[in-house]
């Protein structure tokens, strides 16, 4: 055993602590301030207990239950500032806590200060890295809140945010109903009202107030302020930011959105709902009667994608609650949920509105035609295989269109002699030869026109096809081949650099599609500038196509890069088939020697009466020459 000896270092320090010890208690005596304010508080505490012993009723003072100095003397402030209303006794304290309630799709927590939604969990879905288990959580961490701004008759600002709610929770069936009041005595309150149903994305809001009219101003409406900070939920920082924006509808159900960029702002009036949309799941709050004029704000928060990776976008909505008769009385409704078009169409709320479809045409051809089929499709087989059958169905379709077209294209290259001809012969005149170029392609029964329309027909499409895929929820998470996520870029190489325009990586079905492009420009621009003859003063067609093959590809390469894999697979299908097509029609379905004698045959018949277009084109060309003439003498 180590026999013990005297320590001086050690009674040192039990000196040191002793004295720290000493000076904590004394700094830790409540301050003067702070002994007349517990004073205070009793002295009211009895005072109002003797006034409800003389009323003889049961009510006595509720205790201010705040969890520091500062929400002690901001309650009772508030209960000063509210005329002094007397709390019930029969209600919990208005304290620090939070109330959780959920279903099947999501979990909300609720605060006791500020009585908003301080968390919003999606239980089906998770972030861009699937295999971490990470739910996507809407809102937590602060990253948004509720305020309405109370203006008092003695002209003070309270704001609701920082004051404590009562809960009370209930059930009625399946619904889970959350009851938070603010108030100023047992039937004067502020109150939010939330109504969660099993198994959904909505989540009923009502607010109201009662017995507040002869302490509220109810000059002007009161100020709801929802304010958030949209997380980074998917792969690419690019894109989610491309597709994260602000929308709502005003007026008699149009249609809006505030503008992309930093600081954008819209003063809407007669909102009916605004969402804070992000790529793919968005925060809605709607309103049965509508906010009269609104302020929405938008501002991005990504400057540099390399750094800001864990916000994406600040939202800010300021909308006004009208008083009806003194009192405020709005129903509203929260969705917290995915930017599913089938699902948000299911509210019958126009919620599907924020799916950005494309305008008119563009639009109509994704909800007629798009999303019912490959909805059709993909209920039945694996998303990747679901693209492949769509594309397919989509271009067979397409494909007497594209017969038309290459037909022209067939007419217009047999005739391509003749008009070198007539170019030789009016070389000098310029407006004589087009002329003459008229009625050739008159005689031989041939429409110069005829080769474009069909192509034009084809543009809507491949212009849905753009709006359809980057804002399919369907193929969020879904793999296919090499791809582990068919909404975003399906990575291949990680590169240790940055590349302006490209990415830090390389995505391999941008550049198959890339290659079919090639082919496909290569396989059809020889019989183009064959078909097209060189008009003078035009730029050289034969060129422009040779830079064009080259230049097309090369912009799939690039902007595709970080696109979603869905659009590209479905771009390089579509290139491949389009070339089968094409290869079937030059080979086995047109025939040029017939189209050869065919025109020959035409030339002999009587021309064709020319139609209101060829007649004003051949008007115009006339006066032209009328005019060069006159200006000659």
């Amino acid at each position: 055993m180590e026999e013990k000896k005297f320590d001086l270092n050690s009674i040192i320090g039990f000196v040191l602590i002793f004295g720290i010890l000493i000076w904590i208690m004394y700094q830790n005596q409540p301050s003067d301030k702070e002994i007349a304010a517990e004073k205070a508080k009793k002295e009211l505490v009895a005072k109002q207990e003797a006034q409800a012993k003389t009323d003889k009723t049961k009510t006595a003072v509720l205790p201010v239950a705040a969890t520091t100095p500062g929400d002690t003397v901001q309650l009772a402030q508030l209960q000063k500032t509210l005329g002094g209303f007397a709390y019930s006794a029969t209600l919990p304290s208005a304290k620090e806590g939070f109330t959780t309630i959920e279903n099947e799709k999501m979990i909300l927590k609720i605060a006791n200060k500020g009585g908003y939604i301080v968390e919003a969990t999606l239980k089906e879905f998770k972030k861009f890295e699937k295999n971490s288990g990470q739910l996507v959580e809407l809102i937590k961490d602060n990253n948004s809140d509720l305020n309405i701004q109370l203006q008092t008759t003695d002209n003070r600002t309270l704001n609701s945010k920082d004051l404590y709610f009562e809960p009370t929770l209930t059930k009625n069936g399946t619904d889970q109903i959350l009851t938070m009041r603010l108030k100023a005595g047992a039937n004067e309150f502020l109150e939010y009202k939330y109504v969660l149903k099993a198994n959904d994305y909505l989540v009923g809001f009502d607010v109201r107030s009662q017995g507040l009219n002869k302490v509220l101003n109810s000059s002007k409406p009161l100020d709801l302020v929802w304010d958030l900070k949209s997380y980074r939920n998917e792969k690419s920082v690019s894109i989610e930011k491309r597709y994260a924006q602000l929308e709502y509808e005003y007026g008699d159900e149009k249609y809006s959105s505030v503008s992309l960029g930093v600081g954008k702002e819209d003063t809407p009036e007669k909102v009916s709902f605004i969402a804070f949309k992000q790529h793919f799941f968005t925060a809605i709050l709607s309103t049965d009667k509508p906010f009269e004029k609104s302020k929405l704000q938008s501002d991005d928060l990504v400057k540099d994608e390399k750094i800001d990776t864990t916000y994406i976008k600040q939202f800010k909505a300021t909308v006004p609650l009208a008083f009806t008769n003194g009192e405020v009385d709005y129903k509203m409704s929260w969705y917290f949920g995915p930017s599913d078009y089938k699902i948000l169409k299911s509210y019958d709320k126009n919620f599907e509105k924020i799916i950005p479809l494309g305008w008119g045409i563009f639009g109509w051809i994704n909800k007629w035609i798009f999303i019912p089929l490959f909805g059709f499709l993909s209920s039945y087989i694996a998303y990747g295989i679901a693209i492949i059958i769509f594309t397919i169905i989509i271009k067979l379709a397409m494909s007497p269109i594209t017969y038309k077209s290459f037909l022209s294209q067939a007419k217009m290259k047999v005739l391509r002699p003749e008009i070198t001809e007539l170019g030789e012969k009016f070389k000098k005149d310029p407006m004589k030869k087009q002329q003459e170029t008229m009625k050739l392609y008159n005689k031989a029964g041939v429409n110069p026109m005829a080769g474009c329309i069909p192509a034009l027909i084809q543009l809507p499409f491949m212009y849905a096809s753009f709006q359809f895929f980057p804002s399919a929820f369907e193929l969020r998470q879904k793999s296919f081949l090499w791809a582990d996520d068919l909404s975003s870029f399906d990575a291949v190489v990680k590169l240790p650099f940055h590349i302006p325009l490209y990415g830090d990586h390389i995505s391999l079905f941008p550049i198959l599609a890339a290659i079919a492009i090639f082919f496909y420009m290569k396989m059809t621009s020889g019989d183009q500038q064959m078909a097209a003859p060189q008009q003078e003063g035009m730029p050289d067609m034969a060129k422009m196509m040779k830079i064009m093959i080259y230049v097309s590809p090369l912009m799939m390469l690039i902007f595709f890069n970080s696109y979603g894999a869905g659009l590209s697979l479905y771009n390089f299908i579509s290139n491949l088939i389009t070339i089968g097509i094409m290869f079937v029609i030059k080979n086995y379905i047109v025939d040029t020697d017939k189209i050869h004698a065919q025109i020959q045959e035409n030339k002999l018949k009587e021309p064709k009466k020319q139609s209101k277009f060829q007649q004003r084109l051949q008007e115009v060309m006339e006066q032209q020459e009328a005019v060069k003439k006159q200006n000659k003498k």
